[in-house]
Order: C-alpha cells, then sequence, then structure tokens
C-alpha cells in the first residue's frame, strides 16, 4: 500500500530520522482517528526493515525482508494489539501483562537480520496499567537496534512516564484541498463526499467508513427520531430503547454535532463548517425557535454524558436522561 495524499509531508520528515541516522528508539505516533497513522506507521517500519529502500525511503517490496513482511513471518517485525478474547470471540479493549513479557522475551535476544528490528504497538493506549508498568521498564532500557512506534489519538490515556520517554511525532489534520479529490475518487463521484468529510470533522479514512449506506441510512433515522421526540411524536423512552442498541459514541456525537450546528444556524444564516449541510432545513428551524440559553444547559448535559459512558453506567437510563431533557427543552 502506498502513502495516502496528505502524507508526504510527514514522510519526509521521518525520512530525515533516516538520513541523518537519528531514528528514535521508541517513537509516539499520535493524531485524530481516521488519518492514517497505522498505515504511515508501517510504511516506516517496512522501510527501515528494508534492504534496498527506494530513493523516497519507500520499501522495495522485492528483498527478501519484504517479502518475508508480506507473508507475515519476518522475525524482526512485531505488531502488539489487543488480542481475541477464546470465550466471546470479540477483540479485547486492552493489551495485557502476557502480551508485553512475551514481547520482553522477544526482545531479549538480539535482531535476526542486520538492519532495525521494529515493535508497533496499535494503539498504545490499550495498554493497561500492568503493561503499561512492564513496558516502562524496557523503554528506559531499550535493546540495540530496536525502533518502537507507538499509535495513539488519544494522548491524555496514555501514562507520563511513558510519553516522556518516546519521541513525540504529531500528525497534522490533512489539507482539504488534498482530502477531497481523493475522497471523491475513492467515492466514484458521489455527493455525499462533502457530508461524510464533514462528519468526520476532515479525517478522511473517517469519512469512507461514514460513507457507507449503513452509516448514512441510520444517522438519518436517529435523526428523525431526534426530531420526533422534539415535536412529542414519540416518546423518550421508547426511541432510548432503540438507541441502546446503536454505537454509542457515534450516536453522542451526532447529539453534540446536531446541537453545535443549530447553535451556528442560531447566529449566523449562512454559517461555515457544519457538520450536517444536507439537514440545514431542519437545523435551521430549530435554532429559529428554540430558548438558546437552555440549549446550551442540554449541551452540557452532552459533554458530561461523553465521560460518564466510559464508566459501567446503564446506558438506556442515559439515554432517556437525555432524550427527556431534549422533550422538555422543546417545550418550553
Amino acid at each position: 500500500m502506498n502513502l495516502y495524499p496528505w502524507q508526504q509531508p510527514s514522510w519526509q520528515q521521518l525520512q530525515s530520522y533516516v538520513v541523518q541516522k537519528r531514528v528514535p528508539q521508541a517513537l509516539l505516533i499520535n493524531g485524530t482517528l481516521g488519518i492514517g497513522k497505522q498505515q504511515l506507521a508501517e510504511q516506516f517500519a517496512y522501510a527501515l526493515l528494508c534492504e534496498t529502500p527506494k530513493i523516497d525511503g519507500i520499501s522495495c517490496k522485492q528483498c527478501s525482508s519484504c517479502l518475508l513482511i508480506k507473508a507475515q513471518t519476518h522475525p524482526d517485525f512485531m505488531v502488539v494489539e489487543p488480542e481475541e478474547d477464546v470465550k466471546t470471540k470479540k477483540t479485547k479493549t486492552s493489551i495485557g501483562i502476557d502480551q508485553i513479557r512475551s514481547l520482553m522475551d522477544k526482545l531479549s535476544l538480539k535482531p535476526q537480520f542486520d538492519r532495525y528490528r521494529v515493535v508497533l504497538i496499535q494503539p498504545a493506549d490499550a495498554l493497561n496499567n500492568a503493561a503499561a508498568n512492564a513496558f516502562l521498564k524496557y523503554l528506559e532500557e531499550p535493546t540495540e537496534r530496536t525502533v518502537l512506534i507507538l499509535l495513539t489519538h488519544r494522548m491524555n490515556k496514555l501514562p507520563a512516564t511513558i510519553k516522556s520517554r518516546c519521541q513525540k511525532f504529531t500528525l497534522p489534520l490533512p489539507d482539504e484541498s488534498l482530502v477531497m479529490p481523493w475522497l471523491e475518487k475513492q467515492l466514484a463521484g458521489s455527493k455525499e463526499a462533502r457530508v461524510v468529510l464533514n462528519l468526520a470533522q476532515g479525517a478522511p479514512l473517517l469519512a469512507m467508513k461514514y460513507a457507507s449506506d449503513v452509516h448514512l441510512a441510520q444517522r438519518q433515522e436517529c435523526f428523525n427520531a431526534w426530531l420526533s421526540v422534539a415535536s412529542q411524536q414519540h416518546h423518550p423512552v421508547v426511541v432510548a430503547e432503540q438507541w441502546v442498541k446503536l454505537p454509542d459514541t457515534t450516536l453522542l456525537f451526532w447529539l453534540n454535532s446536531w446541537v453545535i450546528d443549530v447553535m451556528r444556524y442560531r447566529y449566523q444564516a449562512m454559517p461555515k463548517n457544519v457538520y450536517h449541510t444536507d439537514f440545514k432545513v431542519p437545523l435551521h428551524e430549530i435554532a429559529q425557535r428554540i430558548n438558546i440559553l437552555k440549549l446550551y444547559d442540554f449541551y452540557d448535559l452532552l459533554l458530561k454524558s461523553r465521560g460518564r459512558l466510559e464508566t459501567p453506567i446503564n446506558k438506556q437510563a442515559l439515554w432517556e436522561e437525555i432524550l427527556i431533557a431534549w422533550a422538555r427543552l422543546n417545550r418550553e
């Protein structure tokens, strides 16, 4: 896989480490979800392992190391990520201590090839406390010719002790002038390109995910239900029962962004940077009639709910609280 169009500046910066022979032993790559952090990190790892990289630093894809990578059997390339739970068959949410201990055992041996050994940890913020502590000990005394690449879009979830021992490499949100031509090509000229890019807050790979018919149809259904609660056509509890089955972080983002768009339409006739351009008419109508001060209170409730979703809360009760508050706001 080649680099994405918007990744060239970041790639050149990574290549400068190689040219200057100052490749970090621990590189922490962070940036918004859906901008291609993993793809960039993998290309950098392949280039470090490649025996005959091209003039631009990209791996040749033909040498013995590249062929081993392609076959997923390269002994000096390791990926650490949440494993599948044996009982539930679902991917775990964290990286455990046993995975890090196994990694430490492998890293205690010398690399098998003459170039680098590369470890990719994705996402680094998934390390649980025990795993993070064990990994920290290795970070303090890394082994020779080993490059650790940590990926995260949630820097605040990483222990400060780990962050302080890594060279930080932040990927900026891609420029729209580079993203839109690529996205339109991927979507074969679909009129939804602008809509999904707004929904993804400028993250192109997330926009691609949002472009699926299922995602857009689900968003439309939830928006219609949100409007029906406002007009008292559906009871909040009934809608909450439906919403509890949906991805909660996605649903909460939709609610937040609908409210933000309403605020923007309240103060500007033609606001820029709205999330849901295709919902302009109903959102503008809400903006003209709603009590704006109480809408800010409702927005505060949504912000607090984001943190509550990370606790063992009754999600049915959470959605009921939000929807009842929304219904009450539209009656006043």
